[in-house]
């Protein structure tokens, strides 16, 4: 009897011992896959971030264009403007 008690807890710690190594493997496993899925999460926001920051350079540069465009106009049309009251002075001037 004491010799099946003894076998019995052989073959637990056995089991123990096979069970312990197959969860630190699934561990590792598991290890593994969250570290790819990690990798693929910062790819993918690294990717969404560069495209986010060209986005809005490219929209900055727009919006610089257009402003200096509007710029350049208006100077223009306050060059026109200083020109006409210059003449209309002159003008007064004269006579």
């Amino acid at each position: 009897m004491k010799n099946k008690f003894f076998y019995t807890k052989k073959i637990a710690l056995q089991i123990c011992f096979a069970s312990s190594l197959l969860l630190v493997s699934c561990l590792d496993q598991t290890k593994e896959k969250l570290d790819e899925a990690k990798d693929a999460v910062t790819q993918e926001v690294t990717t969404s971030i560069d495209s986010a920051t060209i986005k809005a350079e490219a929209k900055i540069d727009s919006l610089k264009n257009k402003t200096k465009t509007k710029v350049d106009s208006l100077k223009l049309k306050s060059a026109e403007k200083m020109e006409e009251a210059a003449k209309k002075l002159k003008e007064s001037v004269e006579n």
